[in-house]
């Protein structure tokens, strides 16, 4: 389904006009995964737009998350606000207030724990009513099951109290939302329904195990897969939405073919995934932003592997890959091969410079590795040791020199250096040093010996030599501020790279490396992701803005490998001016992917369902 294929879309500001809209999302004031980027970043042009009267946004309460991002409101005098006291006149416990984010939206959150001495009827009336059979023993699905139900309930409750006179939207983003769904449309509710997929959970288990996916898409069973996965009951819960829906949307093209067939119902509209590219523009700061970052990633190198031995930080590129640990469908498979490749093509065309590729993933681990911290610790006692010695010499030297009556000479500086603390410099000097290589891994993984990527690692020998012109820091954890390692957040750490390797075989849409292009960094992707088919029909000289994609769709694992692997030997061999060229070309293509632009394919999906 392209672009032109979309409904065609009528004046925005008028698809608003008397609409209450409602955004109902597991992720809302609730961060678990890519969905909260969207919900959360989508905010303020939706604002812009409906006023902030008629915006509401709908999620689970977990007490710990509402700590520090929600706001408890003492206004209950409009329709919604009335909804919630007769909620709680009902016995349901209902938190309403604003979400402590740009446009502070107004939120409604449900407890999913307070009505659970009621879920033997209400999965009995999923049952009856609906068709859908639900466990009793899976945590996720009996939270999801009493948020749905709440959620349900307060719509029915806002109809019947006459507030639904209005035109009514509810959006319902992912099947973690979608249970109240069916239940709006069997009581006849006055509520125009849209409902977003943003990936088909079983879509996501059968690529995990079919390297062939895409070309057996059309012919699976999705009973029979549904069923062998054991996730019969959301992929009913899933289908249930997305055929109860006025307005069926989904994340990209990609996506819309498997709805198609794993789901039985096609799309009527494409909603791009954008981001609020204000809170990346940097103006003129980018090169200074990239200056700064890389600097603190030098640290990092340096004391990781220069104990061991050292290479010219000057020469060295920095690579990075990141997401959800799924080592065929993200990529993970495809980035180390490639790597590998690129690692002898280095060495045999001799080329002079060193690749750093970082694995920022979430691995199960018991700690950092102790060597990893002990090196960085050592690091940091030469730096303060050398800053010592730099304010005694400097001290010393001023005074000689300003001290000294006859004609001027240079000093011996190492005469006016203590012995006490040359002797420091070299102890510590020495403790640090060591001939084992540089840990590939950080963390100390409980499956070290299963872990796909070390397995690689160990096979391709790939493994921190010092002849290697390719070299691996596999962090197992999410960088954040308070990581040791790096000091930085993950947005600083993405500024400090030259290039993420994204080339997904299983990606819906795919936010990291459009995070990369707003935050000026060059990325690969892959054909196969919604991102990078987006890109392939929007952007023609893609390339030049520093966007490369991989063929995945028409390519085998090792002819996608060898094309990857030559996008980036082509990459290393740019001299530093190219490389501020890419940079400047991302930033000045990344407000296309501003909610201000890609907002209006929600437009569309409102304008169907209120017209349907």
């Amino acid at each position: 389904m392209q672009s032109s294929d979309l409904t065609a879309i009528h004046d925005s500001e008028g698809i608003y006009e008397n609409v209450q809209l409602f955004e109902i999302a597991w992720e809302v004031c609730n961060q678990v995964g890519g969905i909260y980027t969207v919900i959360r970043s989508k905010v303020p042009s939706v604002i812009r737009k409906c006023g902030k009267e008629n915006y509401f946004l709908i999620g689970p309460y977990f007490e710990n998350q509402a700590a520090a991002n929600f706001d408890e409101t003492e206004d209950y005098s409009g329709p919604v606000g009335q909804t919630v006291l007769r909620m709680r006149d009902l016995g349901f416990e209902v938190h309403y207030g604003q979400w402590i984010i740009s446009g502070r939206p107004w939120v409604i959150l449900f407890d999913p724990f307070s009505i659970y001495h009621r879920l033997g009827e209400i999965r009995y009336f999923l049952w009856e009513h609906h068709n859908i059979t639900l466990p009793d023993d899976d945590q996720l699905l009996n939270q999801v099951t009493s948020f749905g139900f709440q959620v349900k309930e307060f719509f029915r409750i806002l109809c019947e109290s006459g507030h639904c006179q209005q035109q009514i939207i509810a959006h319902f983003h992912e099947w973690m939302a979608g249970i109240p769904i069916p239940g709006i449309r069997r009581d006849n509710l006055n509520i125009r329904v849209v409902f977003t997929t943003h990936a088909t959970l079983l879509g996501r288990y059968l690529a995990m195990n079919d390297d062939r996916f895409y070309e057996h898409l059309a012919f699976y069973n999705w009973e029979k897969e549904a069923n062998y996965f054991n996730v019969r009951p959301i992929v009913d819960i899933e289908r249930a939405a997305a055929h109860g829906a006025h307005c069926f949307t989904t994340v990209s093209n990609v996506t819309a073919r498997e709805c198609k067939y794993l789901l039985g119902r096609e799309p009527e509209v494409i909603v791009p995934n954008g981001l609020n590219i204000t809170r990346f523009e940097v103006l003129h700061q980018i090169q200074n932003l990239h200056a700064e970052f890389k600097g603190k990633i030098n640290d990092f190198v340096m004391g990781h592997f220069f104990q061991s031995y050292s290479f010219d930080l000057d020469k060295t590129i920095y690579f990075f890959t990141s997401g959800r640990y799924e080592y065929h469908n993200k990529g993970y498979d495809l980035t180390l091969e490639a790597l590998a490749r690129l690692n002898w093509k280095m060495q045999y065309a001799g080329i002079d410079r060193t690749v750093v590729c970082f694995f920022i993933t979430k691995q199960p681990f018991t700690s950092i590795n102790p060597e990893v911290l002990e090196a960085k610790a050592k690091m940091e006692d030469i730096r303060r040791a050398c800053e010592e010695i730099e304010k005694q010499v400097g001290q010393k030297l001023y005074l000689k020199i300003t001290s000294d009556s006859g004609p001027f000479h240079f000093p011996d500086l190492s005469e006016l250096l203590e012995d006490y603390n040359k002797l420091k410099l070299r102890r510590f000097v020495q403790s640090w040093k060591t001939k084992i290589l540089p840990k590939v891994v950080t963390h100390n993984l409980i499956n070290d010996q299963k872990d796909e990527v070390l397995n690689f690692l160990r096979t391709a020998n790939l493994v921190n030599n010092q002849h290697d012109k390719v070299k691996i820091v596999y962090h197992p954890d999410f960088v954040n501020i308070s990581n040791p390692l790096f000091k930085m957040d993950y947005s600083q750490f993405v500024r400090g790279c030259h290039l993420g390797i994204f080339p997904s075989y299983y990606e819906p849409w795919g936010y990291t490396p459009l995070e990369s292009l707003a935050s000026g960094i060059p990325s690969v992707t892959s054909d196969l992701s919604g991102f990078g088919d987006y890109i392939m029909h929007n952007f023609p000289d893609h390339e030049k803005a520093g966007l490369f994609i991989v063929d995945r769709k028409n390519k085998d694992f090792n002819q996608a490998a060898s094309q990857l692997a030559d996008i980036l030997f082509r990459f290393v061999q740019l001299d530093r001016r190219a490389r501020i060229a890419l940079r400047n070309n991302c930033e000045a293509a990344s407000p296309h992917f501003d909610w201000n632009n890609l907002g209006k394919f929600y437009d569309q999906a409102y304008d169907h369902a209120l017209r349907t």
